[in-house]
């Protein structure tokens, strides 16, 4: 906070406190008028008492007219506010010593009144503006009483002080003025005292507000989502990052259950507990979660106990990170290798096989040119053919797995393979009627180093895929586009059956297909295309809600 912004915070204060001033001054004025005049009234004569009346109906214009004064310069000129406080309270001075010479009594109530006009001036003028203020009341109480002993100056308690004896009259004044001295500097100890406690305030406010505001910038600044929940599991705090990596607002998961992003985790909450209290170390859990967008993510977390000042726990911090990726990645590795282990052993046993398929395959077709036509014996002949076919067809695609083809790059557009795939789809007779095949592509080409022919087989068989998992019809929508990061990503979406999550695990092994008659191959050979491609290939699905499989690729083409 600059000098200035606090200067005109302080004058912005004073000037609010000095409407508060000139407002009530009025009502407590003439209030406390009311009271002395019923009071005097009744214990003077009829003849002093109408002269007093007079005398307060006089102060209470004057006070109005000050007050109309006060607030017009307040309102309408620039001089400064502290010589307008002071100026006020003179006035007051002045006035209340005009109800005190007023007054039919010796020992008047209005005197009380300096009382207040010192204290009022410790908390608008500070220490000095008390002091100087008990000072002047002082000044102006023995002046008048001293003037109206010696006859200079007639007023209502002319005749009381006239009568008594030069000792009472100074023991009136000493006691009166001490006692005004007395408050001045009890008012200006407790205004310095104030004063200091004011500047200490706002330097801990000050310091108070840029601690938090610090503190608010690193917990935004952290790129693993924080959750703070109340003891219930209420969330209370989410910064950014939780939000970039779960897609909810702030703002609409507050007071939300936890329970809404990491599942069920009572019981995690009491062993994260407990392992805090026995001093262990804090543990770690995953758990899976759904984001705004219905996608799902596995995210790693860990629970720590919030402390208040008095040590006592009042909520919980939940930290995580989101490890699909990272899943995914290892995922893929263990796939690898798999794959590599059934792939050598695949190659050995297409090549034993193959050969004696084909010696027994050659002496079918000699055994049923030489049959004399028995009807039997050509149906299972047939269906022996037949069968070898299949198999032959099943260690052909052994083969091109194991040692698939060497992968030809150049510079290709890839809106040209899916638009050729997507047109053979819409006349295979595996497409209905009730399949909806959209495709959305950009204006400007996209081109990037690849093998077309080996895209044109993985793009074949995820759309075939596609709609045999909607045997009672959906939408099946292809999407390409350029990534931030220069990448290609191709993405096919489906409104089918969609996996479990274990299917989803297998989905690239062979013969994981759940489809009868299906080999598994054709998935997992589109995944080592896009493997020697050296891009990735992922899948997100739920049962029920269909599926989604996103292919990127490296985006710059190779001259």
């Amino acid at each position: 906070m600059t000098a200035g912004a606090s200067t005109d915070g302080r004058d912005a204060g004073l000037r609010r406190r000095l409407w508060w001033l000139v407002a009530g001054r009025g009502a407590v004025a003439l209030l406390m008028l009311g009271v002395g005049f019923l009071s005097a009234g009744g214990r003077v004569a009829a003849g002093a008492a109408m002269d007093q009346r007079g005398a307060l109906v006089a102060v209470a214009v004057a006070l109005a007219a000050l007050t109309c004064v006060f607030a017009a310069l307040l309102r309408f000129t620039s001089l400064p506010l502290s010589v307008q406080a002071g100026a006020q309270f003179f006035c007051d001075v002045i006035a209340v010593t005009w109800l005190v010479g007023a007054a039919g009594d010796l020992h008047t109530p209005y005197v009380a009144l300096y009382v207040v006009v010192i204290s009022l001036a410790s908390v608008y003028l500070g220490a000095r503006g008390a002091l100087v203020t008990s000072v002047g009341c002082a000044v102006c109480y023995t002046s008048l009483t001293l003037a109206e002993a010696a006859g200079w100056v007639a007023t209502g308690r002319g005749v009381e002080i006239a009568a008594a004896s030069t000792a009472e009259l100074l023991t009136n004044v000493g006691l009166y003025d001490i006692a005004f001295l007395f408050v001045g500097l009890l008012a200006a100890r407790l205004a310095e005292r104030q004063a200091r406690s004011d500047v200490q305030l706002v330097a801990a406010t000050h310091a108070l507000t840029k601690l938090r505001a610090l503190h608010e910038r690193i917990v935004e600044s952290i790129r693993s989502g924080v959750v703070t929940t109340d003891l219930e599991g209420r969330i209370y705090t989410f910064n950014a990052a939780a939000g970039e990596i779960t897609g909810y607002d702030a703002d609409v998961l507050r007071g939300e259950d936890v329970s809404l992003l990491f599942g069920q985790i009572k019981d995690k909450i009491g062993a994260a507990l407990d392992a805090a209290h026995s001093g262990a170390l804090n543990p770690r859990f995953e758990a899976d979660c759904l984001t705004a967008e219905g996608l799902r993510l596995r995210l790693g977390f860990s629970i720590s106990p919030l402390h208040d000042e008095g040590g006592e726990t009042t909520g919980l911090i939940i930290t995580f990170q989101d490890l699909t990726q990272v899943r995914a990645l290892e995922e893929t590795q263990r796939r690898q290798d798999r794959l590599a282990a059934v792939g050598r052993v695949a190659a050995g046993i297409a090549h034993e096989i193959r050969n004696p398929l084909a010696a027994m395959r050659g002496s079918i077709q000699m055994l049923r040119a030489e049959t004399d036509g028995d009807p039997a014996q050509a149906e299972l002949m047939e269906i022996i053919l037949r069968e070898s076919d299949r198999l032959n067809g099943i260690i052909t695609d052994f083969l091109t797995y194991a040692r698939p083809r060497r992968v030809s790059l150049a510079a290709t557009d890839l809106r040209e393979p899916l638009r050729e795939t997507f047109t053979l789809l819409r006349h295979s007779p595996e497409t209905r009627a009730d399949h909806v095949i959209e495709e959305d592509y950009p204006e400007e080409p996209v081109t990037t180093s690849v093998d077309s022919a080996g895209l044109r087989q993985v793009f074949w068989n995820l759309a075939r895929n596609a709609l045999q998992a909607m045997p009672e019809g959906g939408t099946l929508r292809v999407e390409l586009r350029r990534t931030e990061a220069g990448r290609v990503r191709v993405t096919f979406t489906d409104t089918g059956q969609g996996m479990p999550p274990e299917q989803v695990e297998r989905l690239f092994e062979p013969f994981s297909s759940s489809r009868t008659g299906g080999t598994g191959l054709g998935l997992s050979i589109a995944y080592q295309i896009v493997r020697d491609h050296g891009g990735t290939i992922n899948v997100r699905s739920r049962e029920g809600h269909g599926t989604t499989i996103i292919i990127e690729l490296p985006g710059n083409p190779k001259a």
